[in-house]
């Protein structure tokens, strides 16, 4: 059964992809209440505390020529200024630390037969999310629409691990960042199963700062691997650990918002209130 963050996130995200078809038009309030059957004092409400911002400002962060002038505005180059680590005045939002530990390759071939793996569902601003962690960290952070399916593809990928249904330390590190509680530092440490590649991929993901936008050229320019933007596009849908690791950062270069293995609708909630979120950051 569905909670109640869950249904307004779907009312939200069906209002994002409506926002997103159709901003050439400029709908107005009152017709994109009306797509989500809610009155459109109820929604400008609902909108407002989920985003921060009006409806209306959040569907620039959604245009493609938006999108570009993301990708443009900075006076550094587009490596430089996608993987600038901090934001000025705002270095909060970064005292959470990510730290990635590759599994050993006994671990990766023998599909976890030694781990013991604690999972939870929990809610965050995007829906429901699955966690779970072994004792070095996080292994698999996912946006679970369907829970049984979450944990049937969690248990796939480690077929002879143990699993416990419980939230340890690593979890509660993780429901901080959702939280936002980005005053006092954290450390989330992620234990990841993935080739030499992908773990590379992965880490420089983790350089693009909270509000900025890459393309998937730009990632493999930055790994040294300049032609394997196909490659880096696979290891970056292969990323087992959502929003921590910023798949969603990554656009095309032609400023389209591209694909997401969690729903184009999501990526683009994701991306708006990042943005959103990043400019009343450096208002205050």
């Amino acid at each position: 059964m569905k909670t109640q963050e869950q249904f307004q996130f779907d009312r939200i995200a069906k209002a994002i992809d409506f926002l997103h078809h159709n901003f050439k038009t400029q709908p107005s309030l009152d017709e994109v209440a009306s797509f989500v059957h809610v009155s459109p004092f109820h929604f400008q409400k609902l909108f407002t505390e989920w985003a921060g911002v009006s409806p209306k400002k959040f569907l620039q962060y959604l245009t493609v020529e938006h999108a570009k002038k993301m990708l443009k505005s900075s006076q550094l180059t587009l490596s430089e200024a996608a993987f600038e680590t901090g934001l000025s005045g705002t270095g909060r939002l970064h005292d959470l630390f990510i730290n990635i530990e590759g599994m050993t390759p006994g671990d990766y071939k023998n599909g976890g037969e030694q781990l013991r793996i604690n999972y939870n569902f929990d809610e965050s601003p995007f829906g429901t999310l699955l966690m779970a962690s072994t004792e070095k960290g996080i292994c698999r952070l996912v946006f679970a629409d369907d829970q049984e399916l979450a944990l049937q593809e969690l248990k796939a990928e480690f077929p002879n691990a143990s699993f416990t249904n419980q939230t340890d330390t690593f979890q509660k590190d993780v429901r901080s960042f959702f939280g936002n509680d980005w005053n006092e530092s954290h450390t989330v440490k992620l234990h990841l199963r993935g080739t030499d590649f992908q773990l590379k991929v992965w880490e420089t993901l983790l350089k693009i700062p909270m509000g900025q936008l890459t393309t998937y050229g730009d990632i493999a320019k930055s790994i040294e691997k300049p032609r394997a933007s196909r490659a880096v596009g696979t290891a970056i849908g292969n990323n087992p650990v959502a929003f921590l690791i910023p798949c969603h950062r990554v656009i095309q270069a032609t400023g389209m918002i591209g694909g997401y293995h969690w729903g184009n609708a999501r990526k683009k909630a994701i991306i708006g209130w990042e943005a959103c979120q990043s400019d009343l950051l450096l208002q205050e």
